[in-house]
């Protein structure tokens, strides 16, 4: 054979070669442009450059992407209901978008409008896996859930928990309401987004007449997607036991809306110089939905954390700390901002700590800031300080939800969690950020329960008072399965938090079928276990003595540690539920099963438990909190806080069952109505 001829077939099997490695090897990323902020930017000369961020997201994220975007989170449904129509769906494996990073951002265009919200809630979904160490899962789906009615639960313990079914994709409506809100329809596992007719007070803001998308405002798609994020890690976060529960929800959601803006390089450093390094004052990194407000008739944006707008003059004032205003505010908004307010105020002083030091190098030591623009050289640092520092907030605001007690949580709860995570994983505190933290929460009149300082040490949750034999919980985690990270397929993950429920509750009902030390279990674990326990709290059906209780989530959390080591603890959450009625009188008498009494349907349900923090390494139980299923004070607390916030105001929302009257059994939905 002739060389010439081998060295064509050599050439032949090579190209074959080189196309098929090329063919199987996918891009490592997908870029995606989408709004920095929202349409009203780009219609302004000064911030039209800054409007328009790429986000980049990792291609095994969703491998198999199909029109819609259809992928591993979520399926975008382009459906308008007030029109009857269907938008045709964007594909963005098609190659002119993934060579140009996908559709230019458009009012006009739905097919951008669908890429948006895809791009925007899967940034976010990946901001809490990172945080967690684990895939994220939505809150399971129930046949027939009766769901709640104005927070007055109505229906019996046990009633459809052995039908869950796990939520592959949540389901995202770009063009779902005709109406000024957007929310997180948590039966229907659905963000719905709406759209409507400015009605500006100012019409240099925006256009009267024309037409509003919320799918096109990066804040109100990540708050939303934080809602069922938060809803899939903490499902009985939706129950009103306290006036803080549906605030935190709020302001959590606002929070990581807000340090987001802090991911957008280029307005990042256009509003740092603009605002001459100061960010406590008027920037569009501390305000919300800019557009949104300014839309619906209001001087600015929706909200802001730092400052507001006159009513009557329209003049912007900064807010200073208000240590009254979280003890007078009554709706889940209003209240939401105390503590929105009280992390950003310690994000500002950590802001500021860690640039002092190049202002006093810019200005000769003085301190004192030249009149005029500052040095481009300066603004980047500046940026990179401020970027650095929303991070570690970001990461601090996720990784507490695995320190939070499964119910009821309160603002003073979170404050403990927060300090608690952190110092678990960040011993020493350089910088600074707990310390600011308690600050800020001590300046907005924040005062958890139960501690006698606002020290560190008295804010950290204390190990367990109750002993735990070594070898049961060796013995438990054994039975169990930790393969619950960023690489496992999240069907997978399900089954496993499923199956380690089940081999937990076993071994739980086993240890606490011992009468030896009782009591004090049940003070830990902040359950009711025993045959004296309230009657309104379910027993077994074939052992009426022996109080039912349910292991809800058994989930790894995996964190990296600034040394470089991964740290892993095993967070399982306990619950149990009791029935509760608006008369006192006839609670009692339920509860002890008195003159004859018939109970009949409850008025609501009052749910208490813990959270168990386990050290699989170490086979101990680091801390337990809890909350006490059986405490006379949480159920009044409960009761007069029903009693005292019935919504009794109407909107027209997606679902509606009557003309003017609101799907009362969807919680968010009344949260978002302030949009």
């Amino acid at each position: 054979m002739s060389s010439t001829v081998q060295r064509d077939q050599v050439d032949r099997r090579s190209g074959a070669r080189s196309q098929r490695q090329t063919r199987d090897k996918a891009p490592r990323c997908r870029h995606l442009r989408v709004y920095s902020f929202d349409p009203s930017c780009s219609t302004r000369l000064d911030t039209a450059g800054l409007n328009e961020i790429t986000l980049e997201l990792p291609w095994n994220h969703d491998p198999h992407l199909e029109p819609g975007p259809v992928g591993e989170y979520f399926e975008v449904v382009d459906y308008d209901p007030a029109s009857d129509a269907f938008y045709a769906p964007v594909d963005l494996n098609a190659p002119y978008l993934l060579a140009e990073d996908g559709l230019s951002p458009s009012e006009a265009n739905p097919q951008f409008h669908q890429q948006m919200v895809y791009a925007v809630a899967m940034t976010t979904v990946r901001l809490f896996e990172s945080a967690l160490g684990r895939v994220a899962l939505w809150n399971r789906y129930v046949p027939n859930d009766p769901g709640s009615k104005s927070g007055l639960y109505k229906h019996r313990a046990g009633e459809n928990e052995l039908h869950e079914q796990f939520v592959q994709r949540l389901r995202i409506y770009p063009h779902g309401l005709r109406v000024a809100n957007a929310y997180y329809h948590r039966r229907k596992k659905a963000l719905l987004f709406g759209y409507f007719l400015a009605h500006p007070i100012d019409v240099a803001a925006e256009m009267p007449g024309s037409f509003v998308f919320t799918c096109l405002s990066h804040d109100v798609i990540v708050h939303e997607t934080t809602h069922a994020l938060l809803d899939g890690l903490h499902p009985y976060f939706s129950e009103r036991s306290n006036p803080d529960v549906l605030a935190f929800h709020e302001a959590f959601a606002d929070l990581v809306a807000l340090f987001q803006h802090f991911n957008a390089p280029q307005a990042l450093r256009h509003q740092i110089a603009r605002a001459g390094g100061d960010l406590s004052t008027e920037t569009l990194l501390t305000e919300l939905a800019v557009q949104f407000g300014q839309s619906v008739g209001g001087r600015g944006a929706l909200r802001d954390v730092v400052g507001e707008h006159d009513a009557q003059t329209g003049e912007w004032r900064t807010r200073p700390p208000d240590p009254s205003r979280y003890e007078s505010a009554t709706s889940a908004h209003e209240r939401g901002s105390v503590l929105t307010a009280a992390v950003f105020d310690a994000f500002l002083r950590i802001y500021r700590a860690r640039t002092d030091d190049l202002f006093r190098i810019a200005t000769g030591g003085s301190g004192v800031r030249p009149q005029g623009q500052l040095h481009p050289d300066l603004v980047n640092r500046l940026a990179d300080e401020a970027s650095r520092a929303a991070r570690h907030f970001l990461r601090m605001l996720a990784r507490a939800l695995d320190y939070c007690p499964p119910v009821d949580i309160t603002f003073g709860d979170y404050l403990r969690a927060m300090i608690t995570a952190d110092a678990d994983l960040v011993p020493g505190d350089p910088l600074g950020y707990r310390v600011a933290l308690i600050e800020g929460f001590r300046r907005w009149g924040i005062y958890p329960r139960g501690v006698r300082t606002l020290s560190e040490d008295a804010l950290r949750w204390e190990p367990p008072f109750v002993r735990f034999p070594r070898d049961h919980i060796e013995k438990l985690i054994r039975s169990l399965s930790l393969r619950w990270d960023l690489e496992t397929g999240r069907r997978e993950a399900y089954q496993a938090d499923k199956d380690n429920c089940k081999q937990i509750e076993s071994h739980l009902r086993k240890w606490f079928s011992s009468e030896r030390d009782l009591e004090g279990r049940e003070a830990q674990f902040g359950l009711a276990l025993g045959p004296d326990a309230p009657l309104t709290i379910k027993r077994r059906c074939r052992r009426p003595a022996e109080p039912l209780f349910r292991v809800m989530s058994a989930r790894p959390a995996r964190r990296v540690a600034p040394g470089g080591q991964i740290e892993t603890d095993l967070i399982v959450e306990i619950v149990q539920k009791r029935e509760g009625y608006l008369d006192p009188e006839k609670q009692r008498d339920v509860d002890l099963s008195r003159n004859g009494c018939k109970p009949g349907e409850p008025d609501f349900v009052v749910r208490g438990g813990c959270t168990v923090v386990i050290n699989p390494k170490a086979r101990a139980i680091r801390y337990v909190i809890a909350k006490n299923v059986a405490s006379p004070e949480r159920l009044e607390q409960q009761r007069n806080n029903l009693l005292g916030s019935y919504p009794r105001g109407s909107a027209l929302t997606y679902g509606i069952d009557a003309p003017g009257r609101i799907d009362e059994s969807e919680p968010f939905a009344l949260l978002n109505l302030d949009y």
